[in-house]
């Protein structure tokens, strides 16, 4: 009984260690706080993911982009949706590939589903690790960012 009670209460710690990593819990738990729990931003100060962050998955590079933003941060001005943000995003290298993943997963099949291209792959954990090896400062994001957005026509 006692085994029995022991390996029960292990399986519900595996579980809760599981639950951890999706998508909905770590943006809850790391970004809803400057992007407001429905992914709107905040007028002035954060940005807007909703809407807008499938725009980058248009461009092969643009899933780089968005894991460079997450894990080396980024500083400096930005135009979204034509208003203009002048802040600084923190890194969030702290967080696993798997959790970087499934927070990009979670922001762009929820948030962002008309602006997925038709043969939307999501993102894995082995891709965050790509991108997570070039080492970048939060201005060389910047720059890599506005160079995106500049050739995509986003303003």
């Amino acid at each position: 009984m006692r085994k029995t009670f022991l390996a029960a209460l292990l399986m519900m710690a595996l579980a809760s260690l599981a639950f951890a990593g999706d998508g909905k819990t770590v943006y809850s738990q790391q970004c809803a706080g400057c992007h407001m729990a429905n992914g709107q931003g905040n007028p002035g100060a954060f940005p807007p993911l909703a809407d807008w962050l499938g725009n980058f998955v248009k461009d092969d590079s643009g899933r780089a982009v968005l894991v460079h933003i997450a894990v080396f941060g980024m500083q400096g001005q930005i135009s979204v949706k034509g208003k203009t943000y002048n802040g600084f995003m923190p890194a969030y290298a702290q967080l696993s590939n798997e959790q970087v993943a499934d927070l990009f997963n979670f922001i762009l099949t929820e948030w962002n589903k008309d602006l997925l291209p038709k043969d939307f792959k999501p993102l894995t954990a082995d891709e965050v690790a790509k991108y997570r090896a070039k080492a970048l400062t939060p201005a060389d994001v910047l720059k890599e960012r506005n160079e995106l957005a500049a050739k995509l026509g986003l303003k």
